[in-house]
This record gives C-alpha cells, structure tokens and sequence, in this order.
C-alpha cells in the first residue's frame, strides 16, 4: 500500500533553478543536447528523398538507433571513471565527422550498405548529454549516494530536477523535429542532418567546457569517502533491467510515431504536417512534465509508473484508428501527456537503485533503451508504411508499449529499492536526520 507524504509541498522550479552552478551547466546542456532530436527524423527524410523507400530509410536509422544503444552505457561508464569532458570531447568530433560522411554517401547515391556502415559511428557517438546533466543535478542536490525520492542524504529537490530534465527533453523534441523536417522540406533534403552535425559540435563542446560543475569521477574511494561502496555495473541491479524494458517500450512510441506520422503526412499531400503533429505530441509531453514536477504526490513512485504506463498503454493502441490531422493530432497531444510521467518516474526510481558510482551508466542505459526501442520501432513501422500505409505503422507503438507494460506488471517487486533500510540506518548512524518521509510503493 502506498503510504502518504507528510513533508511541505515539493520544491518549485524556481527554487531548483537557484541551485548555485545550475545554470552553468544547463544552457549548455540544453544547447548540447538539442541535436538529438534532429538525428532520427533527419535520417529518415534524407534517406527516404534518395532511396524512395520509408523501409530503407527506417532501417538506417535504426543502425544508428541500435549503435547508440549498445554504446551509450559504455560512454556513460567511461564518464563515471574518467569524468564527462574526456569522454564528450571526442565524441561530438567523431559524430560531427559519420554524420557527415553519411550526408555525402547517401546524396552519392551509395548502396544501402555503405550507409549502414556510416550509421554505426554517427549512432555510437551520440554524446550523451542528458544523462550527464541529470549526474550533474544528482551530484549537486543528492551528494555523493543514490538517494530514494527526497529521502536519505539528498533533498527533495531531486523529484523536481528529475521533472525539469523531462520537460527540457521534450522540448527539444517539440524544436528539433520541427526544424530538421522545416530544413529538410523547404531547404535542402540533407540540411536537417549538417544542422544536427553542427549543432552537436559547437554545443557539446561548450558543455565539455563547464568543468567546474562536471561529478567527481573514479570511485568514491579515491575521493575519500570513508563509506565508498565498490564499483559494480548498473546493469547487475535488476530493477534497472525492468526499467529498460519500460523505456524500450517507450523508445518505440517514438520510433513508431516518427516514420508513421511523416507516412501520413505524405498520404494526405501536407508534408509540412510532420512536423506540427510530431511537435504537438511532444508537446503534451511537455506539458505533462511540467505538472509532475509541480506536484507533490502522495503515491509512491512505483506506483505513479505503473499508473502512467497503463495509460500510454490505452492511449498509443488507438493511434492506428485515427484518419484526419484533427484527430491524430489529439490523440498524439494524449499519449505525449502519458509519457511524461513514465519517463520521470523511471528516472526517479532508477536513482534509488543504484551507487553513485554507477550513476551516469545507468542513466545512459535508459537512454540507449529509448533509442533501440525506436530504432526497431522505426524499421518495423517504415516496412508496415510502405506495404500497408501509415495506420499500420502506428500499430507498433501499441504493441510496443503493451509488450512493455506486461513486463513492468510481472516484475514490479524489483523496483523497490532493496538498500533503502541500510542507506538509512546508515545516514542515522553519522547523525543524519530524514526529516522528508516518502512514499516508496
């Protein structure tokens, strides 16, 4: 049973923003992560303009989508150990460079291929710049452990960060899918690609550049923490494996809605409608995100994912009915408002689960399980597109999120956060007070 919240309301965004050192790093971030919403739906409009093929287009994306996702937590790893600015620094040079390469292969005319090679290295180094954000914020308001929402060494701020990250996330799925399309449609076929390339490289260098707010990294030892826990990957925690599954599910919604939207834009003679339906979906997300970082809720964060699941469940297994701009644009408002809270609340919990050692990695792990879910989502949707017409492509993300939704249902027990009782037996044993009890169910 969840048990109720008996602290003052939540922390606002105005308090969070008035974190000493919070906007240094958060301009940059936003700016550095901005291209990641262009890369997908990039991919897809240049390679569909050069190959007439949604299928072809789909399945290249999904080779940069899949590389990232296997690549992602390794660079989330490599940054616990050897801090963010080694690792970003390179990366966005690398991805500058295979985005390129894949811009000049694919208005050569290259076979199918050559651009599926070009992919890989454009996919693994997608500079992972939210999660390294979201370890900044955990670093400056949770110190140096995980931290169950609002409770142990932390603060309640932490609930509120997790719901600003969200909300900057979606609005750079509101901005950048809108531009790469408006690029894409009324520049140049490859203009949304070399303004992602672009983007990536002056942004994540100037993020690389804010060093004095960049986590401590190596293990706690070595930074002389009395109480260092030994390093161990994310991906041994089996919550953080069920949460995968959950943003798997996720990543296909977005996967799904991509190729299907630009699909049904074609069929209607409005390309330009891409664009504005993709942007209000993300837009509810927004929305969404805003509210939860706003409330104080009085049900545990298991709980809030399950409940919000279930929703984007119901919602996305009726996007396939749709056959006007009105009504796919209402139901695409409703299922962005439904991903929000999963997406927070994961995110939440995963803090919970996990050493601090561990923190980025496994915040990369949840990223890349968003983007494998799109890249498959993406290739299944742009070959149902192309044999059946953009409502069979929306069947994916109903089956994506169901699939999904099953998986969280069975294996809800390991999210609960197994070390919470010695995380604070811990804390009482130095003297610290938890004065916020929590709902942790």
């Amino acid at each position: 049973m969840a048990s109720t919240v008996v602290s003052e309301k939540r922390p606002g965004y105005g308090q969070l923003l008035r974190t000493p050192g919070a906007l240094s790093f958060l301009i940059p971030g936003f700016a550095a992560r901005q291209p990641f919403a262009m890369l997908t739906i990039g991919i897809v409009l240049l390679v569909q303009h050069t190959t007439g093929s949604y299928g072809s287009a789909g399945a290249v994306a999904a080779v940069t989508g899949v590389s990232m996702a296997v690549f992602a937590p390794q660079s989330g790893k490599l940054a616990d150990r050897f801090g963010q600015r080694a690792v970003l620094v390179p990366g966005v040079i690398v991805h500058s460079a295979a985005v390129s390469l894949l811009v000049v292969l694919a208005l050569a005319g290259a076979p199918l291929w050559a651009l599926f090679l070009a992919a890989v290295p454009a996919g693994a180094s997608v500079p992972q710049v939210g999660p390294m954000v979201r370890a900044r914020w955990a670093a400056k308001l949770g110190g140096g452990t995980s931290q169950a929402e609002g409770s142990g060494g932390g603060t309640p701020l932490m609930p509120t960060a997790a719901a600003f990250e969200s909300v900057t996330d979606e609005f750079t799925f509101v901005v950048g899918p809108v531009l790469a399309t408006a690029l894409c449609t009324g520049v140049h076929p490859a203009a949304g690609l070399i303004t992602e390339a672009v983007l990536t490289l002056v942004g994540g260098l100037f993020f690389a550049a804010q060093r004095a707010t960049q986590p401590a990294f190596g293990t706690l030892a070595a930074a002389g923490r009395a109480d260092a826990e030994p390093h161990r990957s994310a991906l041994s925690v089996p919550g953080v494996r069920v949460l995968i599954v959950a943003f798997l599910g996720i990543g296909a919604v977005f996967g799904g809605m991509q190729v299907s939207l630009t699909a049904f834009s074609e069929e209607i003679g409005n390309p330009g409608a891409n664009g504005l339906l993709y942007g209000v979906f993300a837009a509810g997300n927004m929305l969404a995100g805003i509210a939860m970082g706003a409330v104080a809720w009085k049900t545990g964060p298991r709980r809030r994912l399950i409940l919000g699941y279930a929703g984007l469940t119901v919602a996305a297994s009726l996007l396939w009915t749709a056959h006007s701009v009105l009504l796919l644009g209402a139901l695409g408002l409703v299922v962005g408002l439904c991903i929000a809270p999963a997406l927070i609340t994961g995110y939440t919990i995963v803090e919970t689960l996990i050493p601090a050692t561990a923190r980025t990695e496994a915040f990369t792990w949840l990223t890349g399980a968003v983007a494998l879910g799109q890249a498959l989502a993406v290739t299944v949707a742009g070959r149902l597109a192309d044999a059946q017409g953009s409502a069979a492509g929306f069947l994916v993300p109903a089956a994506g999120t169901a699939l999904a939704f099953v998986t969280l249902i069975a294996l809800r027990s390991r999210l609960r956060p197994r070390e919470a009782s010695r995380v604070a037996a811990r804390a009482a044993a130095r003297g610290i007070g938890h004065r916020v009890p929590v709902a942790v169910d």
